[in-house]
């Protein structure tokens, strides 16, 4: 019996390892290229169907791109760009503000009621009780756990019974005094653009920084995105839902207040399905509908689209304002349509 033990082939002569062939490096992880596009036309994709609107308009009809017709213009469409503001905010965080409209109403006839007391009770009064009513919805959604839907649906109506029976069922028409300093914020103007269209911008100007420069801001972001992983982090989840139908509220009532200073009377029919105007000129300007994603320049690039085409329907003269509600309505459908899409191709890069 042979005990001679095997031999072994020496380290230095062990032969190496096969060497595979060199893969390709992995992709660093980031933003493709097409992920890039889709949110550059989800965000301004709005902006550029609204100039191409307006110069094919400018030279259809020659009094659309009068300046008097500009002034117009904007001055309609400032009140419900404060209103869409809020409802911006709201719909970032994933909810819904079905109130802004009936509570628009409210603090028209709330402020012209109030007007007789001069300028500063005419704003208290209509921003106290409208955001008293969106610290409601806030609270109903963030801390009892409700349905946004059902909580706003039940604030509309609550809203626009109040207004009835302040008015005696639309009976009493509360006016404004003329040459009242409340007056003049709804009616007078700087280089012949009203005070509302300045506001407006103002509060545009601040609610782009407060979502682009503030922890309270990116905090929408992320309650819209997954309000179970924003709480995990750490985020005050209801208390920012609370904060944004707050200013919704508050938001709505301000510019149902400068409307009835413009008009100078708290009319009691309007306002009725403005929040469905708000929510699409929001998801026309690229916010999704589903939260989390969103931009304030967006929502105002809507409301002028919508806006232009009403002043377009004016302008052909032979077409009555229901068209406006048909075309409103095939350019939300494009463009959810066109949302899931690019979320779709997001997803596969």
């Amino acid at each position: 019996m042979n005990n001679t033990p095997p031999a072994t082939v020496p380290a230095a002569e062990a032969p190496a390892p096969l060497k595979s062939a060199p893969s390709r490096p992995e992709p660093r992880p980031g933003r493709t290229t097409g992920s890039r596009i889709g949110e550059l036309v989800q965000r301004q994709g709005v902006l550029a169907v609204l100039l191409t609107v307006i110069l094919i308009a400018s030279f259809v009809y020659p009094t659309f791109a009068s300046l008097d017709n500009a002034r117009g213009v904007t001055v309609q469409a400032s009140f419900l760009a404060i209103v869409a503001l809020g409802m911006t905010l709201v719909i970032i965080t994933g909810g819904i503000d079905l109130s802004v409209g009936s509570v628009f109403a409210l603090g028209g006839v709330l402020a012209a009621w109030a007007s007789q007391g001069g300028f500063f009770a005419a704003l208290l009064v209509p921003l106290v009780v409208c955001g008293a009513i969106g610290l409601l919805n806030g609270l109903l959604i963030a801390r009892a756990n409700m349905a946004p839907f059902i909580v706003t649906l039940a604030t509309l109506l609550a809203a626009r019974g109040m207004l009835l029976a302040f008015t005696d069922e639309g009976a009493t028409t509360y006016l404004v005094p003329k040459d009242s300093a409340f007056a003049e914020l709804g009616q007078g103007s700087v280089w012949g653009f009203g005070y509302p269209i300045l506001i407006a911008l103002a509060l545009f100007g601040a609610g782009g920084l407060l979502l682009q420069r503030t922890s309270f801001g990116q905090s929408l972001f992320a309650v819209g995105g997954s309000s179970d992983a924003a709480t995990l982090m750490g985020l005050p989840v209801a208390r920012t839902k609370i904060l944004v139908y707050t200013l919704s509220g508050l938001l709505a009532g301000l510019a149902g207040a400068l409307n009835a200073a413009r008009l100078s009377s708290g009319v009691t029919i309007v306002g009725v399905g403005m929040e469905l105007d708000a929510i699409s000129a929001v998801v026309i300007g690229g916010t999704l509908l589903i939260g989390g994603a969103g931009s304030i320049s967006g929502t105002l690039w809507g409301v002028l689209l919508l806006a232009v085409i009403q002043n377009l329907i004016n302008q052909i003269g032979s077409l009555n304002s229901s068209y406006q509600s048909v075309v409103s309505g095939g350019f939300l459908i494009v463009v959810v349509v066109a949302q899931r899409y690019l979320a779709r191709s997001r997803r596969t890069t």
